[in-house]
């Protein structure tokens, strides 16, 4: 009896100090899944059919979690896994946690965090983005990411609090060349606000083109300026993007997709303007855009992308969508239509899809 009741009350304490962990610590799973099927056009290969995932977001699984350490201050880490829904093999080039992977804490300071992260100029592009930098309308299309894509690894970033709506970021990421600290290495920043229906964000990233045996090149300079105005019966968007040196306008597809006697040139120098509007009404919506880049090179390779899409929402999780974008390449410019990760084969394409969020 003696013995069952030590058991009991070595249970009671365990489950006591368990529900006091717990209640300090808030861990979750969240995810999305999608698949759709996209018929892709326009390429020197010719037409393509096919089931592909992470067409209008990318399927992830992801586990964030945070930690009260009084005071105020938090310990928070989050990990995103990004995977394919059609082969069920894993994404970003079959990193674990290639779509994010950080930790840091968070107070009355702001938030400080260390890892894989996304630019501040990329969440610029996603601000402006009616498509959400998703399906064949994404702006990532035409408008340039960042020098190196939407994510930076080795980064510190800082989150300002937010002071009556006017919010701001710091992001650098290491270079790591033995003997050089800035060759490789990339700065990003942006000042974002919010009040009432209007968000206004600029953003900018700075990437260092030199490596441990390239010196003194010129960095590549990406700036875009991007607003929403949510009128209520419909959502407004608009973005000007400045883009300067090497590496300010990689190309999503590089493999000269329309097979032109001379490769097209990533552009040194270009302007981009968008121009978009998303009309919800129930779980439904319906969204267009319009994005011009002007390319101030020599060899002046424009492009115009037109995009339409409609979502119809099953549930709040669930949606189906249709999407249509096209893409009217000059002077042998070679943007393709492309989706939320995949750069696509050519300069047309249709989406048919189901996603689903948990």
């Amino acid at each position: 009896m003696r013995t069952k009741m030590m058991a009991a009350t070595t249970m009671a304490a365990l489950t006591a100090m368990a529900g006091t962990a717990f209640a300090q610590t808030n861990v979750s799973i969240y995810g999305v899944a999608d698949v759709a099927f996209v018929a892709e056009s326009g390429g020197a290969a010719g037409s393509v059919k096919k089931l592909t995932s992470g067409v209008g977001s990318g399927s992830r699984l992801g586990f964030k979690g945070s930690e009260d350490l009084g005071g105020g201050l938090s310990a928070l880490f989050l990990l995103e896994n990004g995977f394919n829904m059609d082969t069920g093999t894993l994404g970003q080039g079959g990193l674990l946690f290639g779509r994010q992977a950080y930790m840091g804490l968070s107070g009355g300071f702001g938030t400080a965090t260390f890892g894989r992260q996304y630019t501040p100029q990329f969440m610029t592009v996603l601000t402006a983005d009616p498509f959400g930098t998703g399906s064949a309308g994404n702006a990532p299309n035409i408008l340039p990411l960042t020098g190196s894509g939407s994510r930076m690894d080795n980064t510190f970033k800082y989150v300002t609090p937010n002071f009556s709506g006017l919010t701001g970021e710091l992001a650098y990421g290491f270079g790591e060349v033995a003997g050089d600290t800035s060759a490789t290495r990339q700065l990003g920043a942006a000042v974002n606000y919010t009040g009432g229906p209007l968000t206004v964000r600029l953003g900018h990233h700075n990437r260092n083109n030199d490596t441990a045996t390239v010196k003194n090149t010129e960095s590549g300079k990406n700036t875009l300026l991007a607003a929403t105005y949510d009128f209520g019966m419909a959502k407004a968007y608009f973005a000007y993007g400045v883009n300067k040196g090497p590496n300010s306008g990689p190309l999503r597809n590089a493999a000269n997709p329309y097979g032109s006697a001379v490769a097209p040139r990533p552009s040194t120098d270009s302007r981009d303007v968008l121009l978009g509007v998303l009309v919800p009404f129930g779980t439904n919506r319906v969204m267009a855009s319009y994005i011009r880049k002007d390319d101030k090179t020599a060899f002046n390779q424009d492009a115009n992308q037109l995009a339409v899409g409609y979502f119809y929402g099953l549930s709040k999780r669930t949606d189906l969508y249709a999407v249509y974008a096209r893409i009217d390449n000059k002077n042998g410019a070679g943007y393709t239509v492309g989706g939320a990760i995949e750069p696509g084969s050519g300069n047309k394409a249709l989406n048919l899809g189901i996603r689903h969020t948990f």
